[in-house]
């Protein structure tokens, strides 16, 4: 069975977005992108709500750019992804379909029978695959900058055991931090 693992890059104080909407605080520098590009790589599936998904196209058709990057690209473009929205008519990227709402019990399913792993990007759409007890792993990047509010990496009321499996630290001040969920 496949796992569905949640990865975010977050401000110390754990946002994925200032007050503001703003993220530029979280590009990661070449070593953590390679460093992510490792993690990423056996992924088979990406889960995106819209917004993170509108974001993400982007790898579609990224030209010159880094080695690290241009690793990247591929490794997206060769995922399937699923997009959870209930406005968006079409998707602009290939190996892409919509969901219309977030449904446990196809997700569940999706874990079962997939060969690959898959992972959850989107703090929303994390939320509610942690809420629903189908997340495996968490990878939180951390990154050295308070931004004071915004969106929340993870639910402020949800209360769950997790396990430290590893942990990084980068030159730049990033640390990686994996956790593994118990059950």
């Amino acid at each position: 069975m496949a796992k569905l693992i949640y990865a975010a890059i977050t401000s110390l104080d754990g946002y994925v977005e200032d007050a503001d909407g703003n993220f530029d605080w979280a590009a990661p520098d070449e070593e953590v992108h390679t460093f992510v590009n490792a993690l990423e790589r056996p992924i088979g599936t990406y889960l995106y709500g819209r917004r993170m998904y509108e974001t993400m196209r982007y790898w579609e058709t990224a030209t010159d750019q880094s080695p690290a990057t241009r690793d990247y690209a591929a490794i997206w473009r060769s995922a399937e992804k699923v997009v959870y929205s209930r406005t968006l008519q079409a998707v602009t990227s290939a190996k892409t379909r919509i969901w219309r709402s977030f449904d446990a019990d196809a997700v569940q399913l999706l874990k079962e029978s997939s060969a690959a792993d898959i992972s959850v990007g989107g703090a929303e759409l994390a939320a509610q695959a942690l809420e629903s007890a189908l997340v495996d792993e968490i990878h939180l990047f951390l990154n050295p900058v308070i931004v004071g509010g915004g969106k929340r990496a993870l639910p402020h009321h949800l209360q769950l055991s997790l396990e430290l499996v590893d942990e990084h630290r980068f030159a730049g001040g990033v640390v990686h931090l994996h956790y593994q969920v118990k059950n």
